[in-house]
């Protein structure tokens, strides 16, 4: 489903939601009669008028404010935008109503109207959100995109592509421009070539619809040759905006006495959170922990008992960890391999399926039967709610590594030790163990740049689900 076609859908779908959000307004006003009791019965015919005139202006509205055209924004933000262009299409509609004072005409049902609109707009977009996701995971309707140009501001948009699979984008591939630190891996999206690569036999290739170009600022002019060599064919052009080799996110506008200034945020200073933000994302964790304290007791006494009777020997594994800024600590977890497993590892080194410096084997020998269960169920994870409310770790964060991983990291990887690590996270919610390790960096390093307390609370919420269905869990 192209992004057209999403377009069209969502205005004749909230045209519609419109209509009959006035009709049960109506509803609600005449035959429920919520708030105030009604001394006559209008009938809803003498409304028809007016609420074609409604769905007019709110037609002006969205149309004028953008809420049909823009693309990235958050549901709460969707929600938001519709709400504002909802309230001002009922400003108008009650400007109208003034000057034409038409016979029926109740202040109530124009209430109910707004918020039946506002309602009806939200679980809309709720719930196209969450089927233009599950067909974009599935590679269904999502335009395929090439990024020309991985700098910072190319690696950026990579990041956000793979984190945001609702903006409706695949990437195919990039095109490097020649930047020695430039050509590094990006998980499983393949290097197509060098940005001269871009032509017609490239573009049908793969093949593409949307260019993402992302060259530095000094390369202006090859800028201007590649968007038309992608115009030419057929190919819609993304211009990334290289300011300063930084992310956006990471650049803070000011006016000092009417001079712009441009600021740049410290990456060491956890991510782009202030103090405040710390303070509130460590409450989250704290709350959540107390409200899980009886129910995760209870489930850790069954998985202890499980343990002890199924292989002997401790409950607990101590899993030496790095934090933030490379702050060693102890990560508590349940025995799930057979005592003595760290010393088998070398000796299956060959049957390790991951990447980099990760070693993970999907059927690994060394699992007691209890083991296997609990990993498939996450439930190994539990006592490391006790690393949490010791603030060495944080409910939603990048997985802490082990020592011997950081020692492989090469220095683009290291970006994900600026803050402290998570039970669960944003490459755990996109794939989990089905990722390779530098498409887990990029989510990591995204969450990192674009954190805020919606983004943790949405990584939780999803969560739930990705256990249940145990996907890449192993």
């Amino acid at each position: 489903m192209n992004r057209r076609t999403v377009q069209w859908v969502t205005i004749v779908t909230d045209l519609l939601l419109i209509n009959l959000a006035f009709m049960l307004a109506y509803v609600a006003r005449y035959v429920w009669q919520w708030f105030l009791p009604v001394t006559f019965l209008e009938p809803y015919s003498r409304y028809v008028g007016q609420q074609l005139v409604l769905t007019g202006l709110l037609a002006l509205t969205f149309q004028t404010t953008g809420v049909w055209r823009r693309r990235g924004d958050s549901w709460l933000e969707e929600v938001a935008r519709a709400g504002t262009a909802t309230a001002a299409g009922i400003t108008l509609m009650m400007a109208v109503t003034f000057f034409f004072q038409p016979a029926p005409f109740s202040r109530l049902l124009i209430f109910w109207a707004l918020l039946f609109i506002v309602l009806f707009l939200a679980v809309a977009r709720l719930v196209r959100r969450l089927l233009l996701n599950a067909l974009y995971r599935r590679g269904i309707g999502a335009a395929r995109a090439l990024v020309v140009g991985v700098g910072e501001a190319g690696r950026s948009l990579i990041r956000t592509l793979l984190a945001r699979p609702d903006l409706g984008f695949a990437v195919v591939g990039y095109l490097d421009d020649g930047g020695g630190e430039n050509n590094i891996g990006l998980g499983r999206i393949p290097r197509l070539g060098h940005y001269d690569d871009l032509d017609r036999r490239l573009l049908e290739a793969a093949p593409v619809h949307t260019v993402f170009i992302a060259l530095p600022g000094e390369m202006h002019r090859q800028l201007l040759s590649l968007m038309q060599v992608s115009q030419q064919h057929g190919a819609r052009v993304q211009v990334v905006p290289d300011l300063l080799q930084l992310s956006l996110n990471r650049v803070e506008f000011s006016n000092m006495g009417g001079i712009p200034v441009l600021g740049v945020r410290d990456m060491a200073t956890y991510g782009h959170m202030s103090r405040a933000n710390r303070l509130f994302k460590r409450a989250l964790d704290l709350v959540v922990v107390t409200v899980l304290a009886v129910p995760a007791l209870v489930v850790m006494a069954v998985v202890a008992i499980a343990i002890r009777l199924d292989s002997g020997g401790p409950v607990l594994y101590t899993s030496p960890r790095v934090g933030r800024d490379g702050r060693p600590f102890a990560m508590y977890k349940f025995r799930s391999m057979v005592v003595g497993a760290d010393e088998q590892k070398e000796a299956l080194r060959a049957l390790n399926e991951a990447d980099g410096p990760l070693f993970k084997i999907r059927h690994d020998p060394r699992l007691t039967p209890v083991g296997r269960v609990i990993r498939r169920l996450s439930l190994d994870e539990l006592p490391q709610l006790y690393n949490i409310v010791r603030g060495q770790m944080s409910l939603v964060g990048p997985r802490p590594p082990l020592p011997e991983e950081v020692a492989a990291y090469k220095p683009w990887h290291r970006q994900r030790l600026a803050v402290v690590g998570g039970l669960t996270g944003l490459w755990q919610v996109s794939g989990r163990s089905d990722l390779t390790f530098d498409e887990l960096c990029l989510l990591d390093i995204y969450y990192i740049e674009n954190w805020s307390l919606g983004l943790d609370v949405r990584i939780l919420l999803q969560t739930i689900p990705h256990l249940l269905s145990r996907k890449g869990a192993y």
